[in-house]
């Protein structure tokens, strides 16, 4: 005769997992680069402690893994959340910056940038977008990212360090939104956390915290108006 299954036994398909995804703090770019995926930009001093507030709201949660874009200033966001729950930094490609053509070039509000005719071919289309990586792209890469997080911290949470766009297209996707938008409505501020819970292998919510909300320069909030001169790119 058989054994019956166990009265305490998780129904897999109840199980509960929660997936933060978090923008990078500030980056030190006195210069106002459009940086992208370029090498050796790395935290700014207020940026090391925006990543300290974050790990600070999340000691008590029960994160089992902590993931990260490859480049800098992500993997030194990361670094406060896997030294506060003694846990190894996972590194995902998918998770990196969306590519762009202007990378490593100046764009400020009023610079003029985008009346210069060399750029306008990249121009073109602002729905694919033309001058970088396809916002189709990022979605499945992005999404590909987030499950595999979801896998590895199964029953418990995750955090994946990632960069603005690339978490303003995922939750787009998520949502069931156009992936095409205003840049000045992303609600994806620095250090924020977009959370994603999940039943079983099912995603059942999307939540947002900016945690570190008060650190972040006025002019870089979503909805912000844009301020002539000012130093603030990339994501």
């Amino acid at each position: 005769m058989s054994a019956e299954p166990s009265r305490d036994a998780v129904d897999p398909e109840k199980v509960v997992t929660v997936v933060h995804v978090m923008r990078h703090g500030e980056v030190d770019n006195p210069e106002g680069v459009l940086y992208g995926r370029l090498p050796g930009y790395q935290l700014s001093a207020l940026g090391r402690q925006m990543a300290e507030r974050v790990a600070e709201h999340l000691a008590e949660r029960d994160i089992t893994y902590v993931v990260s874009s490859p480049l800098q200033r992500a993997q030194e966001t990361a670094a406060p959340l896997v030294k506060t729950h003694g846990l190894e930094l996972a590194t995902d490609e998918r998770l990196i910056e969306a590519a762009n053509v202007f990378e490593g070039r100046t764009f400020g509000v009023g610079d003029g940038a985008l009346r210069r005719p060399e750029n306008w071919k990249h121009l073109r289309n602002p729905f694919r977008p033309s001058w970088g990586e396809p916002y189709v792209d990022q979605a499945v890469r992005m999404r590909s990212a987030l499950d595999a997080a979801r896998d590895a911290a199964r029953g418990h949470e995750a955090v994946c360090v990632s960069h603005q766009l690339p978490i303003w297209t995922l939750r787009g996707q998520v949502e069931g939104r156009r992936l095409w938008h205003d840049p000045r409505r992303r609600q994806c501020t620095l250090a924020s956390l977009t959370s994603f819970t999940y039943l079983g292998d099912r995603l059942v919510s999307v939540g947002y915290t900016e945690p570190a909300r008060d650190l972040v320069p006025a002019h870089l909030l979503a909805g912000a108006k844009p301020v002539k001169g000012a130093k603030g790119f990339g994501a």
